[in-house]
């Protein structure tokens, strides 16, 4: 999607895996909070507890999984994980076919799936920078962007309409059978991988599931990025079930409305952004482009705090997230390209590890602390705040350039910060 360049077969088979599960989540998008605000009738703390608590104990879970899988091939376990997400999903329309759905199981479920998700992103991550050259690296990125942004678009109104003909289980179904389907592509991918050599200890260690803050504590460009990182993802995320819950209950929004006015508009955004991701970087340089798509995703969310009921409030809603998807599309394989190039090849699984449970932890935390501020004020108010404190976050980004792993000379984890 994202340039012509030709990755190879191999890259085609993952680049294919990626996409069938891409379309998958996309038609589940909101599942579990349309699940538990329209059969569970949950209500706004509830439906905020569902995404934080989900993602907060998954990525407990997850904790020790970056060494584990640093050190073991990683199409075996991204393969894992993908029958994982399979299992924990299919649980649920079998639970909802013999009235036996609560929201406990949306809970248990969420877990598995959030640390599936973390342990097959550190092992794709790895395995994609053994498999492509560096210099392709922001072309794969971007074909993943595009992907990602495409199912966004396609898969959420699809869903919405799939919820209102056959209800409110198939999106599950879908999106269980995409894991399912995305094994079968990661297998198809042939080819012999050989095993990590283990450094150190030969037994992993407690001190070594610190591993992967360490590195990027010690980076000048890691550091700042995750902390930008998670402050965006975790307001961003944080207003999202409230903007559900305002939208479908307080304003009278339809499932297919809303995930109209919210999916279509980010989907074609996305998927404009990641395009230019490339040209725009060839032309003005990675960093710089990065860091003005970082600024400008920050500006858009506060109008969603001024949404109002039918044309004008979809009207709003659309405008607001082609914009903020739009910078998204760009800046995000900019940051995949470089937190791979950043990284040491036998310490990208570990990074990503950390990265991860760092940004699911803080979009837990977030969430929940803005479900208990929507519940003592407003959604519409708990939107506000969020999108606010969003304008500050470009303040985390760094300003200046430093070497990437890869270049000779000094250590980049020895450079001086400035951000």
């Amino acid at each position: 999607m994202a340039g012509r360049r030709a990755l190879g077969r191999r890259f085609g088979w993952l680049w294919a895996s990626f996409a069938v599960s891409s379309y998958g989540t996309g038609l589940g998008f909101g599942a579990f909070s349309f699940m538990a605000i329209l059969v569970l009738h949950s209500g706004p703390t509830q439906v905020a507890a569902l995404a934080a608590s989900g993602r907060a104990v998954g990525a407990l879970v997850a904790v020790p999984l970056g060494p584990w899988v640093e050190f073991r091939r990683k199409r075996p376990v991204m393969i894992a994980m993908d029958l994982t997400r399979f299992g924990a999903l299919l649980t649920v329309p079998l639970a909802f076919a013999f009235g036996l759905l609560t929201f406990a199981q949306l809970l248990a479920v969420s877990v598995v799936v959030a640390a599936a998700n973390i342990a097959f992103n550190a092992a794709s991550g790895s395995y994609l920078k053994a498999l492509v050259p560096p210099e392709d690296l922001l072309v794969a990125n971007s074909r993943f962007e595009s992907t990602t942004w495409t199912s966004t678009m396609l898969g959420p109104p699809l869903g919405g309409v799939a919820i209102g003909l056959f209800g409110p289980v198939t999106t599950v179904v879908a999106d269980a059978v995409s894991y399912l389907l995305s094994a079968l592509g990661i297998r198809a991918i042939g080819g012999t991988e050989p095993r990590p050599e283990r450094s150190g200890a030969p037994r992993l260690r407690a001190g070594d599931l610190l591993d992967g803050w360490r590195y990027i504590l010690a980076h000048p460009t890691l550091r700042p990025l995750l902390l930008n990182a998670m402050v965006v993802n975790g307001l961003i995320m944080a207003a999202e079930p409230l903007l559900a819950v305002l939208l479908l209950g307080h304003l009278g929004f339809s499932p297919w409305q809303y995930a109209l006015a919210l999916a279509a508009s980010s989907g074609a955004g996305g998927f404009v952004g990641s395009r230019l991701a490339r040209p725009l970087a060839a032309r003005f340089g990675q960093h710089r482009v990065m860091l003005v798509s970082g600024v400008l995703r920050a500006c858009w969310p506060v109008g969603l705090a001024f949404v109002r009921p039918g044309v004008p409030g979809m009207l709003l809603v659309t405008a607001v997230q082609l914009g903020l998807v739009t910078c998204i599309g760009v800046f995000n394989p900019l940051l995949a390209t470089a937190r791979l190039t950043h990284t040491a090849p036998d310490r990208v699984a570990r990074t990503l590890t950390a990265w991860s449970v760092s940004t699911s932890a803080a979009i837990a935390t977030l969430t929940a602390t803005w479900g208990l501020l929507a519940a003592t004020t407003t959604p519409r108010t708990a939107i506000a705040i969020a999108g606010v404190l969003l304008l500050a976050s470009p303040l985390l980004l760094p300003r200046r350039e430093h070497a990437t792993h890869d270049d000779p000379g000094k250590d980049p984890s020895a450079s001086t910060l400035s951000a």
